[in-house]
């Protein structure tokens, strides 16, 4: 079989590639491992009639115009702004760490300046900053630390704060304000139909094959293409000559509650210190969805399993290195995502990326119109 265009992978990266290249007038055979389209952001109807996420909550969130003009040929939107509660102690607060949870932890009434005032006081002071524990204690200081991120950190990641490069827990602001939103993009939206029914109106373009169920090393040697956009494993593309890279795996515990309108006061609740699961989402908050029950989803960390995170150590930016120079070898291949990047990418980071790329080889700027 010959195809212009060969993408693994049907994800958010791969779905934008397949459908910028089949508008470039470019044939496309899209292929996937598992069963679905839409990778990790898969969703679909639980028995019961509600959807939910099969592989954990996927919020989206973004300050780019381009991403969300483009999404929006593909779904209608209803608004949706995440809220994040942790518990500590019994008791409920909002995160990030805002002057409301200070106010409530420590029974204080500081208003903006005073929480500034409160951070800069139980800092320590970090120089150079390297890890996230030096990112968190530099931030809110070690009780703070040890409240909300220490625990949470030590089940997500499987390390501690002090082992972990420090981008992880930057990711995560302090605010001194009392905005409890947990993203404060222009942009904070859900697809109204959900994330599956997005994607197979971007795959309906005639000039794209889809193939489930398909794996790439069963393909490589009998499709031939101009182009390859490779979204899975780096590592797994070259066959693991540098050994693998690490990556943190997620199993999910989906609930449904006959009877129960809401399980919790918000989308998703995080438990840093009790239990061995990280957070509890609940979809409907999410979803608007009107339903009698309600669905949860309960997440486990694990090491082994299908690679969600890649583990951002300087160790393992070492063997990313000499995979990006075998990658920079390949002829008409590109690595694209979250996996094949070895990145932390949200999604509509990798949906801008997918855009600018898709222009830059076929050197076509209407690509990003």
């Amino acid at each position: 079989m010959r195809v212009d265009v060969l993408i693994v992978g049907a994800g958010f990266a791969g779905a934008v590639l397949a459908e910028r290249s089949a508008s470039a007038g470019k044939s496309v055979l899209l292929i996937d491992k598992r069963e679905h389209v839409g990778g990790n952001a898969y969703d679909e109807l639980d028995k019961d009639g509600l959807l939910v996420h099969r592989y954990g909550p996927h919020i989206f969130h973004t300050n780019s115009a381009l991403v969300s003009d483009y999404l929006s040929r593909f779904t209608d939107w209803r608004s949706y702004e995440h809220r994040v509660l942790a518990v500590v102690e019994g008791e409920h607060y909002p995160i990030p760490i805002n002057q409301t949870t200070v106010n409530r932890l420590y029974g204080l009434d500081l208003d903006e300046a005073g929480v500034a005032a409160f951070f800069e006081r139980v800092r320590e002071p970090r120089d150079p900053v390297k890890t996230s524990e030096d990112v968190v204690l530099n931030s809110v200081g070690r009780d703070l630390c040890d409240k909300f991120f220490r625990g949470y950190t030590r089940k997500q990641w499987g390390l501690d704060l002090s082992q972990l490069s420090a981008q992880v827990a930057a990711r995560v602001p302090v605010r001194t304000n009392t905005d409890d939103r947990y993203f404060t993009d222009s942009f904070q939206k859900m697809p109204a139909e959900g994330y599956t029914k997005m994607f197979d109106r971007m795959l309906q373009h005639p000039n794209i094959r889809v193939e489930l169920g398909a794996d790439f090393e069963a393909l490589r040697d009998r499709v031939t293409w101009d182009r390859l956009f490779y979204t899975g494993p780096i590592d797994e593309y070259f066959r693991f000559r540098h050994g693998k890279l690490p990556y943190r795996s997620l199993r999910f515990e989906h609930e449904h509650r006959v009877g129960v309108d809401r399980f919790q006061s918000v989308g998703t609740v995080n438990y840093p210190n009790d239990h061995d699961f990280t957070r509890i989402t609940e979809f409907k908050h999410l979803t608007g969805q009107q339903h009698p029950g309600t669905s949860i989803v309960r997440e486990y960390p694990q090491a082994e399993g299908d690679p969600y995170y890649p583990i951002p150590r300087p160790e393992n930016q070492e063997v990313l290195r000499r995979y990006d120079v075998l990658a920079k070898a390949e002829r008409s291949v590109f690595f694209v995502g979250r996996l094949a990047q070895y990145r932390y990418y949200n999604m509509d980071q990798v949906v801008a990326a997918s855009l600018k790329i898709g222009e830059t080889v076929f050197h076509d700027p209407t690509l990003l119109m």
